[in-house]
């Protein structure tokens, strides 16, 4: 996995990849979502190899039928070194002689059934995936090691940020950024992701700005038409492409330097990424406007994304934008096809759990039984953001930034303590910790690892639910609550970490 922002040359690494490999004497598949950075792709390894005796193809819709027949035949026999190409390259009827690397770009776009099938198809195959933003099950599987991965974090020389800016739907806003674009000379992309109103958003901005040279460009068009007026822009006969998110993925146009994205909020986290990094791509300082309904510009979770945009607006921000998205959305299912949804249905530690249990018994090891005890105290507060908004009193019990400062290690501790079975692990775990981040742990991590050891010693009893409310204990066992003759057991301890270290005594003393 190679995680590089948008524009920082991934494209790049993956040409001469492919270079390497035919000269190796195998074949190369490049995969891509859509058709149009299918075309740009192909051009661009055609102009970069044309000096050597390598045989560039594509394979999309927008191939002709009998070429498409040839192209396969060439595939079958050897012929054709590259093959550029969207979802058509991993049907059924194409079969190639000897594969050395398939490389897949733009990974977020593509789902997981058709990634196991690259899997299936490319067994013995070195597979290079790119993205800015990868989803968060293929950056969970690569924060745990099931996969390499490289980052990419210098910029090209010459590089700046994209300028980004969050505001109101406003049309002074948009006649501004267009005919402050149109008199440096550029282009502009207008976004409007909705087929049916596309014409009605083109015809306002003829109306607002009267010099500018209005095309409208998406998917639903015939093949041709779009390719002509993708064309048209290109070269520089247009000034303002109102278009859907055709444009989003790897869509390669220097001297467009200002997007305006209508209805920002409809977008999700690695979609608003992508579009930004269109523009800016010939190191002249790009302008990116997010309009949102005016509604819309305080509140809720589009909000939340929005702002996150914002604040990673630097250069080389992708991955840690992909991080923010596991966040919110969780890591979704490993073994499954659900490419994101919070793991918080069974709990992240029992999750790791059963997927390392899962993971050794395919690998013919014994394993413990997992621990399945879930623990619900009312003074609990699990993570650094709920503590802002929490009761005073409150008993911290997670990971803190300021303990462990890198979001990918504290992933992984996170996963190393969901992942105990047994006393002796969590000592080792502990001590791990001391030697690594200082000997004096902070009290929102004792607690955790307290909270680890109550979660042991329930189990080790065959509790599988401890709750403490208002300093009683309640314990399930076999689906019945535990009582000490006839009630509940009380706690003495007023403040939280102490109610936890006797809850913790109380357990093991049964």
């Amino acid at each position: 996995l190679v995680c590089g922002d948008v524009g920082f040359g991934k494209t790049e690494v993956a040409i001469r990849a492919a270079f390497k490999t035919v000269m190796g004497g195998r074949q190369v598949a490049i995969l891509v979502p859509t058709t149009v950075l299918a075309r740009q792709h192909h051009e661009n390894i055609r102009q970069r190899m044309s000096e050597f005796p390598v045989t560039v193809e594509m394979l999309c819709r927008l191939t002709p039928k009998n070429r498409e027949r040839e192209i396969i035949k060439g595939i079958s026999e050897g012929t054709v070194d590259i093959v550029v190409g969207t979802h058509r390259v991993i049907s059924k009827d194409v079969r190639f002689k000897n594969l050395g690397l398939a490389v897949i770009d733009e990974e977020q776009r593509f789902g997981v059934k058709h990634k196991e099938r690259f899997k299936d198809l490319f067994r013995l195959v070195d597979v290079l995936t790119l993205s800015a933003t990868p989803i968060p099950r293929t950056l969970y599987l690569a924060l745990m090691g099931m996969r390499d991965m490289s980052t990419i974090e210098t910029p090209p020389p010459n590089k700046q940020a994209v300028m980004t800016q969050i505001c109101p739907y406003d049309d002074r806003v948009i006649k501004q950024a267009v005919d402050s674009e149109i008199e440096r000379g550029g282009q502009v992309f207008f976004l409007h992701n909705r087929v049916m109103t596309i014409e009605k958003a083109a015809q306002r901005i003829r109306d607002l700005c009267p010099k500018a040279r209005v095309i409208i460009g998406h998917g639903q068009m015939d093949s041709e038409l779009l390719e002509d007026v993708m064309h048209t822009f290109v070269d520089g006969g247009a000034d303002v492409l109102v278009c859907t998110t055709i444009i989003e993925s790897g869509v390669d146009i220097p001297n467009a330097n200002t997007i305006i994205i209508d209805r920002a909020d409809r977008f999700g986290l690695a979609d608003l990424y992508q579009l930004r990094g269109r523009v800016g791509r010939g190191g002249v300082q790009a302008h990116a406007y997010l309009l949102l309904p005016r509604d819309a510009v305080t509140a809720g979770d589009a909000r939340k994304r929005v702002n996150a945009i914002k604040q990673y607006a630097g250069l080389g921000s992708g991955f840690k934008i992909a991080l923010r998205d596991l966040e919110i959305r969780g890591a979704g299912n490993l073994l499954g096809t659900e490419q994101s949804g919070h793991i918080a249905a069974i709990g992240f530690d029992l999750y790791c759990q059963m997927l390392k249990q899962s993971v050794a018994r395919m690998q013919g090891r014994r394993v413990a039984r997992p621990v399945e005890v879930g623990l619900r105290a009312d003074f609990l507060v699990m993570s650094e953001a709920m503590m802002l908004q929490a009761a005073k009193g409150a008993t911290p019990a997670f990971l803190p930034s300021t303990f462990i400062e890198d979001a990918k290690t504290r992933i992984t501790a996170y996963r190393q303590l969901g992942e105990i079975m047994t006393r002796k692990e969590l000592d080792d775990l502990e001590a791990q910790w001391r030697d690594q981040f200082g000997e004096k742990l902070p009290h929102a991590v004792t607690n955790l690892i307290t909270c680890a050891s109550i979660r042991l010693a329930a189990a080790h009893n065959g509790i599988s639910d401890v709750e403490i409310k208002e300093r009683k204990l309640m314990l399930t066992r076999n689906g019945k609550l535990v009582m000490i003759q006839g009630k509940f057991p009380r706690l003495t301890a007023k403040e939280g970490h102490k109610q936890l270290i006797e809850t913790l005594a109380m357990l093991r003393s049964l």
